[in-house]
């Protein structure tokens, strides 16, 4: 009988205890558990639009072509708010941390790899007519953007960029543009605020029709080659950091606003 009343009371303690740890109510539970396969239509908006970029940044979302429309309202008070400002900090405090850990050679193959949009450069004064990613992408607009080299730094990169070369990595910059922008990339970067870098790749006519993850493994590959150590790499995308030939560390920054594959 004293075995049986311990029981109950662990029972009760431990149900005390769950539920005290567990702060999911009655109410939130059924609404989760009654929404519909489509878009979820029952979850309120932020909630719903957190979990969305939630699947985006980790990559479980996969390949998707816009903002969801019930989401442009979020993204956009994200991307222009002090959340993604935090976010972005807290990306390049780890980046740094890690670069301070690194024996370098001292022989300028000591490489840290950059992703150019939405990692050094912002183009939030883009999207900002253009629905932060609600609408399908328009190369020709976006085009026209990039010729006019006046996309901002994201302060945090610049931070990054400029402590990294102060320790002595060899900045090589890797973008998804192709080469007939390459002197608009260079003039944007340069009115942004970077400098000394040791390389600008950018697209060639023989990477028509490559996925961004093989086009960017390929060059990774080349400068491995050429006798590079790629120690990190920074990029708003998966495929900037995945593939082969990747670096030691990858950091991925925030960007719900679009996917490139």
């Amino acid at each position: 009988m004293a075995i049986f009343r311990l029981l109950i009371i662990l029972t009760v303690a431990y149900t005390s205890l769950s539920q005290s740890i567990i702060q999911i109510s009655t109410e939130k539970q059924t609404l989760l558990a009654s929404d519909g396969i489509s878009d979820h239509p029952k979850i309120p908006n932020d909630l719903y639009c957190e979990s969305w970029r939630f699947t985006v940044e980790t990559n479980d979302a996969g390949i998707w072509a816009q903002v969801p429309a019930r989401c442009e309202g979020f993204v956009k008070d994200y991307m222009t708010g002090d959340k993604y400002q935090s976010d972005s900090e807290a990306v390049a405090d780890n980046s740094l941390a890690y670069a301070k850990t690194v024996e370098l050679h001292g022989d300028g193959k000591d490489a840290w790899i950059f992703d150019v949009d939405e990692t050094l450069l912002s183009n939030i004064p883009y999207y900002v007519r253009h629905g932060f990613g609600s609408e399908i992408f328009d190369e020709v607009s976006f085009d026209n953007w990039v010729d006019m080299a006046e996309a901002p730094a994201i302060p945090a990169s610049l931070r990054l960029y400029e402590e990294l070369l102060e320790l002595g990595f060899t900045i090589i910059l890797l973008t998804g543009r192709t080469e007939f922008q390459r002197n608009a990339t260079a003039r944007n970067l340069e009115y942004a605020g970077y400098s000394n870098w040791e390389r600008l790749i950018l697209r060639h006519n023989s990477d028509h029709g490559k996925s961004a993850t093989i086009y960017k493994s390929e060059r990774r590959k080349q400068l491995e080659d050429e006798g590079y150590k790629i120690h990190g790499n920074s990029g708003d995308q998966w495929s900037d950091l995945t593939g082969f030939a990747v670096a030691k560390r990858s950091f991925k920054l925030p960007n719900p606003m679009y996917v490139i594959a």
